[in-house]
């Protein structure tokens, strides 16, 4: 039997208090309908702490219009659910899962918890497949592996929506799968013209068809922006492990995300941590990131790409600091790459995808996938030395040796790096372009590389 209260005790923010509760419960989903001038208003909120007979409620859709008299809440016995279907695939919803494409809500009997439950980490299948995106300096150097949680570390005024809706249109499989790969595509606190952006990419790019996208924009309310990547990864958890699919979730921005959480964290009045972030961010993190993964016995995987923009790009700051303790890596923007014109700017020495070693090579991308990623990085680390150097004494004294690796430097974050937002490189493609670059270099310096595939590889080019 479900209860109605009239009236509220307090309103703050984002918040109302409601006294005399009775029988509610922690995340339990309430039904307030506002009396007004124009009539009655429909709004939904989230119990958020529970004191005695007070609870406190998270009003979704704001407070506005919302006085201590005028508003009826209504407790409707459960948390918030999303309603599940394959019909979901090719649709454009709002933070909270509302249809934005006017194509009516989803009708289905299936029905989920969108904070997920607990998955038994015995129940856990080790990742090993990869996932190509096109992208040599990630496909290269920082493979994506199904069920892996690999973010990319951004700044403010990065490309990274311009690489996150590339990613989106190339995405595929190994060559030899013949699985379907969908996109969950979630987007915090974005303004309008980048919504547009995205939806216009995917549109002309015929993806569509196979991406679900949640929108939630940056004039709407901020408790939206909390529930909305738990909506995306329990239409992806549903895609995947029930209907088979391999799953990729591509989250941006989790900055967004943190700074909404920090912004109802103040209005309850809870004591800060650092950078004034709540104690518990990296416990919601985990609560978002450790939804990736693989199941025994089921054919899906859910894989993560979640996007964050580090302030003043400080690494150390705690968004990006607690999202590098959970997963699995990191894909690092470099800002004085951008500022060379090179696109997308990966700072490839930084970046770095622990899963990779397991999901590469013979039977999976190539056999000599891991030597040319090996001697790659370090020649390009040597390439910092040598450009060092050069800042000190000039370009004109430095050796021979050095002045190949600067050589190799620019041709590297040219060729290799850089490329088209348009370009979609194969794997082969990709260490094709590594083997070229590794001739700048004298073969005697290709010391992280196996006799037998350099033996075998190093005269194709």
């Amino acid at each position: 039997m479900s209860v109605s209260y009239l009236g509220l005790s307090e309103i703050k923010g984002p918040l109302v208090a409601l006294d005399g509760v009775k029988d509610a419960s922690f995340d339990e989903i309430v039904e307030l309908t506002v009396e007004g001038i124009n009539g009655k208003e429909k709004k939904t909120g989230r119990i958020v702490e529970l004191y005695e007979d007070k609870a406190i409620i998270q009003v979704f859709d704001g407070t506005e219009n919302m006085s201590l008299t005028n508003t009826h809440t209504k407790l409707t016995g459960h948390p918030m659910e999303i309603a599940l279907s394959q019909d979901i695939l090719g649709r454009t919803f709002n933070g909270i899962g509302k249809p934005m494409d006017n194509m009516g809500p989803i009708v289905s009997d299936i029905k989920r918890d969108v904070n997920g439950k607990p998955l038994n980490p015995t129940e856990r299948e080790y990742p090993r497949n990869y996932i190509r995106t096109g992208i040599s300096a990630i496909d290269g150097l920082t493979t994506l592996i199904r069920g892996q949680k690999l973010p990319i570390f951004s700044g403010n005024g990065l490309p990274h929506d311009r690489l996150a809706a590339q990613i989106v249109k190339q995405a595929s499989l190994s060559e030899n799968s013949d699985e379907e790969l969908v996109i969950v595509f979630a987007a915090m606190g974005v303004k309008y013209d980048v919504a547009e952006f995205f939806k216009r990419t995917f549109e002309e790019s015929r993806v569509l068809d196979h991406v679900v996208m949640f929108l939630n924009l940056a004039n709407d309310p901020v408790v939206e922006r909390l529930i909305t990547p738990k909506v995306a990864l329990t239409v992806a958890e549903y895609l995947a492990f029930d209907c088979g699919k391999q799953v990729l979730v591509i989250l941006t921005d989790m900055t967004s995300y943190a700074e909404a959480m920090r912004e109802v964290s103040s209005s309850k009045g809870e004591i800060p941590s650092r950078k004034g972030y709540p104690g518990y961010l990296y416990s919601e993190f985990a609560s978002i990131y450790e939804r990736a993964g693989i199941v025994n016995n089921s054919k899906g995987s859910v894989t993560q790409i979640p996007i964050l923009s580090m302030p003043n790009d400080d690494i150390t700051h705690p968004i990006p600091d607690l999202t590098g303790y959970i997963t699995e890596g990191q894909i690092v923007l470099e800002r004085s790459l951008h500022g060379q014109n090179i696109y997308p700017p990966i700072n490839v020495l930084p970046s770095l995808s622990r899963l990779m070693k397991d999901g590469i090579g013979a039977g999976y991308t190539r056999e000599d996938h891991q030597d040319v990623a090996n001697q790659l990085f370090s020649a390009y680390a040597k390439v910092g030395d040598a450009r060092a150097l050069a800042s000190v004494i000039g370009e004109d004294e430095l050796s021979d040796i050095d002045k190949k690796y600067l050589q190799f430097g620019r041709a590297f974050e040219e060729q290799f790096v850089g490329q088209s937002e348009q370009e979609n490189r194969d794997i082969d493609t990709t260490l094709d372009i590594g083997w070229q670059l590794l001739h700048i270099l004298p073969k005697d310096e290709l010391d992280r590389i196996d006799t037998k595939i350099l033996d075998k590889y190093y005269d194709r080019y």
